[in-house]
């Protein structure tokens, strides 16, 4: 996922993306909140090695954080029976020590 073409490959891999799907980042976003096609009480999305995001694109790095945080805050939160509440779409990047720094240099730049 070192490019804008290889993540929108994994994503329409991995989350079984419609063949409708646009591949661009505003078909990505479009399909993260809907998800009609693959049917879930919650969703958890695990990027791994997320310091290597987009790194032959940086400049497009902060536009998908932005997007995998406006995902989860439309998914919101639900309430659970027992009154707890769980976040409905959750994203964990897990990276090394040097790599959370990009991340957050990235995700201050939205």
């Amino acid at each position: 996922m070192r490019d804008s073409d290889g993540l929108l490959l994994q994503f329409f891999d991995e989350f079984k993306l419609p063949d409708y799907f646009g591949w661009n980042f505003p078909a990505l976003n479009d399909c993260l909140r809907d998800l009609s096609w693959l049917p879930a009480e919650h969703y958890v999305l695990v990027i791994d090695e997320a310091h290597e995001l987009l790194v032959d694109e940086p400049e497009a790095l902060p536009e998908f954080l932005d997007m995998l945080l406006r995902t989860g805050q439309e998914w919101s939160r639900v309430e659970r029976v027992d009154g707890s509440s769980q976040a409905r779409f959750r994203t964990i990047l897990t990276c090394d020590g040097p790599g959370v720094a990009h991340l957050q240099s990235a995700a201050s730049k939205t």
